[in-house]
């Protein structure tokens, strides 16, 4: 078995003198697990009370004393007997859980093995340090407490979750904390709420998000956008269903992958339907409603419709898990010798979408590859999967993408281009996906007339430029913290009277603005000047247009820029011609 990093070993280790801490404030605790994770630890208890945010100053403080101490990490391998009965005298039900399920797993397990940490003793395979001391004090913190289900099981009792972070040196520790303030500013749940953007509603229900009218106006937007470059490259809009029978799912193999996933809905006709999961198969329908030549070969189509997805209660979060997902989706269905054009189209339309976001080149590639010890999780042939590897390598190769090969990360029917992005926590996120698949239209017996008249399988690609729009508005508003750039933003523009006296001039300013498809308001209001500019400041509109009597007198506005603050006086001319350009590059 492979040795963790050490900075792994240490976070680790943190879990269990954290344990230790909780251990020697609260004797009654019952314990759970402890492991790494990304920048730090956690460890799960059960205690006889709730904890408040002060008792993370109080375990820090412990902490510093047991690594001060230099207690050693003591390895000890005993029978699962005595570890049962130990366990049992200590009243330590979770790990005596644990213990039982290791021998399900492994009936022939004789031993399993604990750690001391000083008085606290704790169930685990390891590796640790050999002592506290290791630790540098500074380089950790307790960040939070939060609730977390046994075995992340809802049915499982809520247990009491603290959250650590650390790293090597208390260099590295202060950049992540200033990182997670910024990160918490960007919140797109915060910010999210103050622009006005979405929200949720208990009587809806959680993970099913409304946009309100400034929140859809992204999405539109965003929505056009990606149609037009989709246009430009052959692709044809298409509308399926929100639900289909259950049958379409079972042939497609998503019925039995992620049948836990599925919504199943029951007609009072007692007819089985599911609300679709994914839009493959209902636009796989689309094509096999009529005969097909090898000369209507590449068909092109994209949808930007809803899927629903069973999410636990406990994974639903904000915008980033919900149940309803819009989710911008297209398939290519063509012959062997179009593939590889095919797909570098695809890696083309991703270029141009995410050049216009300036998110081009802050990126990497995955080739997503099968699991080459268990092909059972896939659907299809060993050998058109071979094909489909080799195409992908090459289009790596030949587009200089510098894909680095993953296993275990293809879909189900196929390997993939996945395009990975960080976001403001820094944290991997897969966006775009370009995917190859040989094995659906077979299994749903797609074909075409080939020149010389016989039935041929088409080969689909499967492609997803943003993938799903509430993800994406997510990852936007934390990545821009709001301020949107001119071709996204909600309110483009304010017109700003300086007293009553000029609404009238700048309601005939605000009036061109809307006549030319600009999305701008007139902020009419006895509030001072200086606080109408702040308002619009905080709601992070692009361009303030600040209107009294010198500039009523020249048919002109004083331009402010969200950014760049004053621009001057223009003519409004001018600053129509500057704006249309704005949009129109999507700069």
């Amino acid at each position: 078995m492979k040795k963790p990093p050490k900075i792994e070993i240490l976070r680790h280790s943190l879990a269990h003198i954290l344990a230790a801490a909780v251990y020697e404030m609260l004797p009654d605790a019952k314990f759970g697990i402890g492991p790494a994770v990304e920048n730090g630890f956690y460890y799960d208890f059960d205690l006889p009370r709730t904890l408040i945010p002060e008792d993370l100053e109080i375990l820090e403080e412990k902490m510093r004393k047991i690594i001060k101490a230099n207690y050693k990490f003591e390895k000890a391998n005993i029978s699962v007997e005595e570890a049962l009965k130990d366990f049992k005298k200590a009243k330590q039900p979770y790990k005596i859980e644990l213990i039982k399920d290791i021998k399900k797993e492994n009936p022939r397990a004789k031993t399993v093995t604990i750690y001391r940490t000083g008085k606290f003793v704790d169930l685990c395979s390891g590796p640790h340090i050999d002592s506290a001391g290791e630790i540098n004090p500074k380089a950790m913190k307790l960040a939070k407490i939060s609730g977390a289900y046994w075995k992340g099981d809802e049915k499982n009792k809520m247990l009491q979750r603290i959250y650590g972070v650390a790293f090597s040196n208390p260099k590295e520790l202060r950049q992540y904390l200033a990182m997670i303030s910024e990160a918490e500013k960007r919140d797109h749940r915060k910010l999210g709420k103050e622009l006005d953007l979405f929200c949720f509603s208990d009587l809806v229900g959680p993970g099913l998000p409304l946009f309100t009218p400034k929140g859809t106006i992204i999405i539109d937007e965003l929505q056009k956008h990606v149609e037009s470059i989709c246009r430009s490259y052959g692709f044809q809009k298409v509308s399926t269903p929100h639900l289909a029978k259950i049958d379409l799912f079972e042939k497609s193999g998503h019925k039995q992958k992620f049948g836990d996933e599925l919504f199943n809905v029951e007609s009072h006709h007692k007819q089985n339907y599911v609300l679709k999961p994914v839009q493959c198969p209902h636009q796989i329908q689309i094509y096999a409603s009529r005969k097909r030549s090898y000369r209507d070969l590449p068909i092109r189509y994209m949808e930007s419709n809803k899927q629903y997805r069973d999410e636990k209660p406990g994974e639903i979060s904000g915008l980033n898990r919900v149940i309803a997902i819009t989710v911008e989706d297209g398939h290519s269905f063509c012959r062997l010798g179009q593939v590889k054009d095919e797909m570098k189209n695809m890696v083309k339309i991703i270029r141009d979408f995410y050049k216009s976001l300036g998110l081009w080149g802050k990126h990497w590639v995955s080739l997503s590859v099968r699991d080459y010890s268990d092909f059972s999780k896939y659907i299809g042939e060993k050998k058109d999967w071979d094909k489909c590897e080799k195409m992908l390598k090459e289009i790596s190769d030949e587009m200089n993408l510098k894909a680095i090969k993953r296993e275990g990360e293809a879909a189900l029917y196929g390997p993939k281009l996945d395009f990975m992005f960080r976001d403001t926590l820094g944290k991997e996120i897969q966006i775009p996906t370009v995917q190859l698949d040989f094995a659906t239209p077979k299994r749903f017996n797609l074909n075409y007339i080939n020149e010389k008249g016989k039935e041929e399988n088409p080969i689909m690609v499967h492609r997803a430029i943003l993938g799903s729009y509430e993800r994406f508005l997510a990852i936007l508003i934390e990545h821009f913290a709001g301020a949107f750039p001119l071709w996204l933003s909600p309110l483009q523009i304010e017109v700003i009277p300086v007293s009553e006296k000029y609404n009238t001039y700048g309601q005939k300013i605000n009036s061109l603005l809307l006549a030319s498809d600009i999305r701008s308001i007139i902020r009419e209001s006895s509030e001072s000047l200086g606080k109408r500019i702040r308002a619009a400041q905080n709601q992070k509109i692009n361009y303030m247009l600040i209107v009294g009597e010198k500039e009523q007198k020249s048919r002109s506005i004083a331009v402010r820029d969200r950014e760049k603050g004053n621009l001057g006086v223009m003519k409004i001319e001018k600053f129509l011609e500057k704006i249309k350009k704005e949009l129109k590059d999507k700069k």
